[in-house]
């Protein structure tokens, strides 16, 4: 794996955001002096990773300048943020990755990115995302290494991030898009609670499925960030990892698991064993064997409703990937998305009585490294079910495989636990980073 801080420009850039906050409310340092510092990196190293769609350096300024002269709004008073290009922005185009929507202008901006605005932060542009959060790739370039994979769809903001070319951006998952990029590129992807954060304003493809997605590099960050989209207190809360029980949850996608993810789940399972957490081996019930083919049901029928103008009026824009999912939609009837709806939500209730044995799960981020490929579709069979349960997960960017490349290990809660699922997985990663 490359050593990205001793690529290009470095400086402030490589601070986390609340590092970089820290100097920002001691008056060291000042926020246009960290947007310049973000600009400089982008304008070294974006023409090989291609991680943003728009940006506007005098807007950006002229926020950081804004911010400046103001009183602290937040923690995160100050600090730039990049966002997924399908929320809204009323400042700046969105596209939804569409050639479609092309030159787009929202009137307002998703609730997400107000939150953002009414704390202070700084909107520096729009990440690159794919075509509405579809999985096939749009072009964007791991930063460890061109020619591998960032993984899909929020793959800009993840690489904008591992690039240290912003040190927090918004994401959204459907599948594994936030998870399996952000382990990728080597960094940590939250994915909230279905309705942890909200959804409001967005380009909904998959109301049952679309989450939002937060990265960063490192988990206090995505706590800080989490808090000013949510409220509380911000920082981690303390949790011991003596006697955190941890469920050690393989699912039905544990053979197509690489060498490298087998050797990561099962380094982590000593780790955290020797540091005094109680493991257990947790099997999913058989209520659970036909979970993928239940997402498939959802997952299409749902984006072929939201997709009903540009199916009718723009086929031929859309991508491969889309066209086939709404193929498969239309053999799909109503009994058969209401069985699906219904088979999701018993697999929820399955989910509930198993963590009642357990505090957090760990599972794989992804089947391995990242792929060598930047054309094919990533698999994300470590992440889906995880989406259509509503469950919060958290990668840890804690191993690397054969060619030097991350990998991450995932940390499930149960629904609603978003705040304690993050603590745990601090407290696990304290112990994980320290043997990897």
């Amino acid at each position: 794996m490359s050593d990205l801080r001793n690529a290009g420009p470095g400086g402030l850039n490589l601070l986390t955001a609340l590092e970089a906050a820290q100097r920002l409310a001691s008056g060291a340092t000042t926020s246009v002096a960290l947007v310049e510092a973000c600009l400089a990196r982008i304008d070294a190293r974006d023409r090989d990773i291609h991680a943003w769609t728009y940006i506007d350096r005098e807007n950006a300024l002229r926020q950081a300048r804004a911010r400046d002269s103001e009183p602290h709004r937040s923690p995160l008073h100050g600090i730039p943020v990049g966002i997924k290009d399908i929320f809204d922005t009323h400042d700046m185009p969105t596209a939804y990755g569409s050639p479609i929507h092309a030159g787009h202008q929202p009137a307002n901006d998703s609730v997400a990115v107000a939150l953002m605005r009414r704390a202070g932060l700084v909107i520096l542009g729009k990440c690159t995302t794919t075509e509405f959060a579809s999985p096939v790739p749009a072009g964007v370039c791991n930063p460890h290494d061109f020619t591998r994979s960032p993984g899909v769809s929020s793959s800009g903001s993840a690489a904008a991030v591992a690039d240290y070319m912003v040190p927090l951006a918004l994401g959204s998952q459907t599948g594994g898009s936030t998870i399996l990029p952000a382990a990728y590129c080597g960094i940590v992807g939250y994915k909230p609670t279905l309705t942890g954060i909200d959804r409001g304003n967005i380009r909904h493809l998959r109301p049952t499925l679309d989450t939002m997605g937060l990265l960063a590099r490192s988990i206090p960050d995505i706590a800080a960030l989490h808090a000013v989209l949510c409220g509380g207190a911000g920082a981690v809360p303390a949790t011991s990892i003596r006697r955190l029980r941890i469920g050690i949850c393989r699912t039905s996608a544990w053979p197509q698991a690489q060498p490298e993810t087998i050797e990561a789940l099962e380094s982590a399972a000593r780790s955290l064993a020797g540091a005094g957490a109680i493991l257990s081996e947790t099997p999913l019930p058989p209520v659970f064997d036909a979970i993928e083919e239940t997402f498939g049901v959802i997952s299409a029928v749902e984006a072929s409703r939201a997709l009903t103008y540009e199916a009718r009026d723009h086929r031929p824009k859309l991508n491969f990937w889309i066209r086939n999912s709404l193929d498969a939609a239309a053999r799909h009837d109503q009994s058969m998305f209401d069985r699906a709806q219904q088979h999701a939500v018993e697999c929820q209730k399955a989910l509930a009585v198993i963590f009642q044995q357990c505090d957090v799960l760990i599972a794989p981020s992804t089947i391995g490294e990242a792929p060598a490929d930047l054309a094919s579709v990533s698999s994300s069979a470590f992440n889906r079910m995880w989406t259509l349960m509503h469950v919060p997960c958290l990668t840890i960017p804690a191993y690397s495989g054969p060619n030097g490349m991350p990998v991450g290990v995932q940390v499930v809660g149960p629904i609603g636990s978003d705040v304690a699922t993050i603590a745990a997985a601090q407290c696990m990663a304290d112990v994980l980073m320290q043997n990897a």
